[in-house]
């Protein structure tokens, strides 16, 4: 399941299509055509290719009367470390190139620095001459968005510059600009954006801008709901595992057991609640906490 990080920046390109090519343009300087819109189309790229390829966003940017392609760029959000991509991009390029028989870009998005590097590395197709640099759009390329006027007039935008920087110390000033284009937002994107923009803050940004907003500000969209109740759910196993873990390295300790390094991140790593139980009842007989991590039954 993709997830909330990913959907979310999918949402935001899909809402605002020309975003795309504003950040080709404004955050790496690459050529754009004028272009009197830039539409959304279809993303399934299955038609010629034998099995399933569906690339994230695909914007075609249209000019003239005729709404002639002018460009068409594919958009792919990658917040991990994917072998299959440096595979699969040279091929929705080259299907989108054939399908809108316009030049194509891909720009990959993504909201960490290190998958930014590793996303940029030129892929080799093996056909001479042809070895393909995506566009990275990272977090040192998203623009920190604080002016009210600059937000109102792409909330996309301070929504991206939120997930990019909403950590870092401007974090609560594009809140606040935030804040000043919500209330142009339709309902729908009022609430999911608003979402967003708060789960990305820091805590310190966070509570001034729930200040600034009513009282007991919950998750208002259904689409954060649903990631927030898994993410809660998900917290609570956590939460359980770490207790287990805790009680296994207690009960070995108490023994007078030493417990070298690499038993203690083993048992701390673990979110497999029924090994940790196991663990538990070896805590109780063993001789050395070694033996711990032996395999046996209970």
């Amino acid at each position: 399941m993709p997830s909330v990080t990913h959907e979310a920046l999918v949402e935001l390109f899909k809402n605002r299509p020309r975003l795309a090519a504003e950040m080709l343009k404004d955050a790496l300087g690459q050529p754009v055509p004028a272009f009197t819109e830039a539409r959304v189309v279809s993303s399934d790229l299955t038609e010629i290719m034998p099995s399933d390829r569906r690339a994230d966003v695909i914007v075609v940017l249209l000019v003239g009367e005729q709404q002639r392609p002018a460009m068409a760029i594919v958009v792919e959000v990658q917040l991990g470390v994917d072998p299959d991509k440096p595979y699969v991009w040279p091929l929705y390029a080259i299907q989108t190139r054939a399908r809108h028989r316009c030049p194509t870009s891909l720009l990959v998005v993504t909201t960490d620095a290190a998958i930014a590097r590793w996303c940029a590395r030129p892929i080799d197709t093996g056909h001479p001459g042809w070895i393909m640099t995506p566009l990275v759009l990272g977090p040192e390329g998203v623009p920190v968005v604080t002016d009210a006027e600059q937000a109102k007039a792409a909330p996309e935008v301070v929504v991206l510059s939120a997930m990019a920087h909403g950590q870092e110390e401007a974090g609560e000033a594009i809140g606040v600009a935030f804040l000043a284009a919500a209330a142009g937002l339709d309902q729908e994107r009022r609430a999911l954006y608003g979402d967003l923009v708060l789960s990305s803050l820091n805590a310190a940004a966070r509570r001034t801008l729930e200040a600034m907003m009513k009282a007991g500000y919950e998750f208002q969209s259904e689409f954060a709901r649903s990631y927030a109740a898994k993410g809660r759910a998900e917290g609570r196993a956590e939460g359980r595992a770490e207790g287990k873990a805790q009680a296994v390295l207690a009960f070995l300790e108490a023994r007078g057991l030493e417990v070298p390094a690499e038993v203690r991140e083993r048992v701390l790593a673990s979110t497999d609640l029924a090994e940790l139980d196991r663990w538990i009842r070896r805590a109780a007989v063993i001789n050395d906490a070694r033996e711990l991590l032996a395999t046996s039954g209970s």
